[in-house]
């Protein structure tokens, strides 16, 4: 099992960062991240999930992957060693998955989905986007931008601001999402944009509310 510090794309003329190395970025400023191991064949998956304990997610985890769930590369909510070694095989058998690793991750269960991310626009320089996340992001299109830096004042206007805002309040018996781990998740990726030139843009999606915490569980990082 290997671990990098997400430099290393950088090195190689990649685009994008592999799911693996975004996570470790997103962590070194202070984002909370699914626990992640990488793995390079069976036996390190199933060690990996030995580490990690079920029920865990197997991904394909490449630069050149961005649309996993589109392409079949993610197995959710494996809770045993047989179910890890039929996704195995499945996501390992997909020529889409040629050429990378795998990436075991803890399986993180909330009912509220969030996104958020950062963009480089040419006249505003880099803005943190947040809203409703999950697989309808695009046909919902509930989401709202700020210039970086964040105060925590921005970040609590962009959490106020969607049409959604209701989610984040306690709902179904569901707890109120804790606004001051939230607020902090945005104002660190609008720190990333300030002090990380290369990147063009994030893309965090979903960002899980776990009880009232967001994780980050999904995450593409998009070099210049």
């Amino acid at each position: 099992m290997t671990e990098t510090d997400g430099n290393s794309a950088l090195g190689q003329g990649s685009k994008t960062l592999s799911e693996f190395e975004s996570a470790r970025l997103l962590a070194g400023f202070g984002i909370p991240t699914a626990k992640g191991i990488l793995a390079q064949n069976l036996e390190e998956v199933k060690k990996a999930a030995e580490s990690i304990g079920y029920p865990v997610v197997l991904k394909a985890c490449s630069p050149e992957v961005s649309h996993k769930t589109e392409s079949g590369l993610v197995a959710v909510d494996l809770r045993n060693e047989a179910d890890l070694e039929l996704a195995f095989q499945k996501i390992s058998g997909s020529s889409a998955a040629k050429g990378g690793g795998f990436l075991v991750q803890e399986m993180i269960k909330g009912g509220r989905e969030l996104v958020m991310g950062m963009i480089r626009d040419p006249q505003f320089g880099p803005c943190v986007m947040f809203g409703l996340g999950g697989i309808f992001t695009e046909i919902l299109g509930d989401v709202t931008f700020r210039p970086a830096p964040l105060s925590e004042a921005d970040a609590a206007e962009m959490m106020r601001e969607i049409k959604g805002n209701k989610i984040l309040d306690a709902v179904r018996g569901m707890p109120a999402v804790d606004a001051d781990s939230l607020i902090q998740c945005l104002m660190a990726v609008g720190r990333i944009g300030m002090e990380r030139e290369e990147i063009e843009a994030i893309d965090v999606n979903p960002l899980i509310i776990q009880g009232s915490k967001p994780v980050a569980v999904d995450a593409l990082v998009i070099l210049k």
